[in-house]
């Protein structure tokens, strides 16, 4: 399965803008968030709604006629309310899964997000590289057509972490999140063989990102940590074309399709992240 994953090397950039973009992130839950804050530095001056389908987190865990039945319809609301310039999907399972379908659809550009196992080839010294992915994503063609392409050189570990996106929420709703618990998601990440041991270990979903520090100090040894949210962020500028000035970041919208995890806690990081306010477009998930 080869498609373009990153809204088209081939797209042509849009039409200068006489007004600020509005750029619309999506993801299942909050993992997005760490695309989000790239989005903010690369374009402080366009418009930017984040959208979390969290009646459907993760969509991992559901069949994937169910995944893309779903972020169309999420989708077609979205772009009814906010009219986007550009949608960026801040998700691997989603981006692998309807992305085409997307593109089919609707006449906005869309930028996905894939596993950065090209830029993880070109960092390793040692040669062992893991990718620490959801399970969905490791066994997907297109991530060892990724490795094929990218990494063939290298010895290549792929680490499918159940409950490593639910941490990551737990931890940013301000529940307990124990090290140990951390530590067993990411420990097949390290492996240490006769010629060397692995120092590179790529996030391949949005969610890792937001448990950085703790990886850092309770990893077996220190490794280069790669989050593809950069490199989504790059490429929606090349689309969009670089701010006409320096801007001030403006405020966020957020909108939840569920909002039965906005704690206190939550609400308050989501300040810390730039999101004045947050709305409830509620699309419960109704399985057939």
């Amino acid at each position: 399965m080869r498609f373009d994953l990153m809204a088209g090397t081939a797209a042509a950039p849009l039409a200068p803008f006489t007004r600020s973009p509005v750029v619309l992130v999506f993801d299942s839950g909050l993992g997005g968030l760490t695309v989000l804050a790239e989005v903010r530095r690369a374009r402080p001056d366009a418009k930017l709604v984040y959208a979390a389908d969290d009646a459907a987190f993760p969509y991992g865990a559901l069949p994937e006629d169910v995944v893309l039945s779903r972020v169309l319809a999420v989708m077609e609301r979205l772009i009814a309310l906010h009219a986007p310039d550009l949608v960026v999907i801040a998700c691997n399972t989603m981006t692998t899964l309807v992305l085409p379908a997307l593109r089919g659809r609707f006449a906005v550009p869309f930028v996905g997000t894939v596993p950065a196992i090209k830029p993880a080839a070109t960092a390793t010294r040692s040669g062992l590289v893991s990718v620490l992915a959801t399970p969905g994503t490791v066994r997907r063609e297109y991530t060892r057509d990724l490795i094929e392409t990218y990494a063939g050189a290298c010895a290549v570990t792929l680490v499918g972490a159940t409950g490593l996106a639910a941490l990551a929420e737990a931890e940013l709703s301000g529940l307990p999140v124990a090290d140990e618990d951390v530590l067993a998601e990411i420990a097949p990440c390290f492996v240490e063989t006769p010629a060397g041991r692995t120092d590179v270990v790529v996030l391949g979903c949005t969610h890792y990102p937001l448990l950085l520090a703790r990886y850092a100090r309770i990893a077996p040894w220190p490794v280069t940590w790669i989050d593809p949210a950069p490199a989504v962020a790059r490429r929606m500028v090349q689309l969009l074309g670089q701010p006409s000035r320096d801007e001030i970041p403006g405020p966020i919208l957020a909108t939840f399709t569920s909002g039965a995890r906005l704690t206190p806690v939550l609400r308050a990081a989501l300040g810390e992240r730039g999101i004045a306010d947050v709305a409830l477009e509620a699309m419960p998930l109704v399985l057939q």
